[in-house]
């Protein structure tokens, strides 16, 4: 296993669509199980393979209180519940030491396969709703930073920046 690099906000390959996953093997389980160790170490909650410079349709989260509940989503798609939407502070292992409020649907319903090419539906609710609509944003080239005004992007581009000059 290894530790993968995570690319950071404003980096460009961020905004690249991921394509859909169609060879399913050793060398994927491979990048989920280095993803996981990624996403843990970070430490995150959850993980989209266009993060660490892999365009495939592919994310992994774990939303548990022990870390025991990794959850992987291969070619992931999701419908609205209902129309309740709630504000939630987010994070995101591409910027780095930042937290917004974002207004997402708190149900949804997924469909996606798992690592091993076998489909799966699954009702999300609250926190693991928010964090597959994040990740499927990662998928689709989008930052939890879109949602905010220009200006508050703006000055979070700025600080890191700032702070990468300062770790180089």
């Amino acid at each position: 296993m290894a530790l993968l690099k995570v690319l950071e906000f404003p980096d460009a390959r961020l905004r690249t669509k991921a394509s859909p996953v169609t060879e399913f093997g050793p060398p994927l389980s491979g990048l989920v199980r280095d993803m996981f160790e990624t996403m843990y170490a970070a430490p995150g909650i959850g993980l989209a393979a266009t993060q660490v410079d892999v365009h495939q349709r592919l994310l992994v989260l774990d939303v548990s209180k022990n870390r025991d509940e990794p959850r992987v989503f291969v070619n992931p798609q999701f419908t609205l519940l209902d129309q309740e939407c709630a504000e939630n502070d987010e994070g995101c292992l591409s910027v780095p030491g930042f937290y917004e409020s974002v207004v997402r649907p708190q149900n949804i319903s997924v469909t996606a396969q798992n690592e091993h090419g076998e489909g799966f539906n699954l009702e999300a609710h609250g926190l693991m709703a928010v964090c597959i609509q994040h990740e499927i944003d990662h998928l689709n080239g989008k930052l939890f930073v879109d949602y905010l005004s220009s200006l508050k992007r703006e000055r979070i581009r700025q600080k890191l920046k700032k702070q990468r000059k300062l770790d180089a």
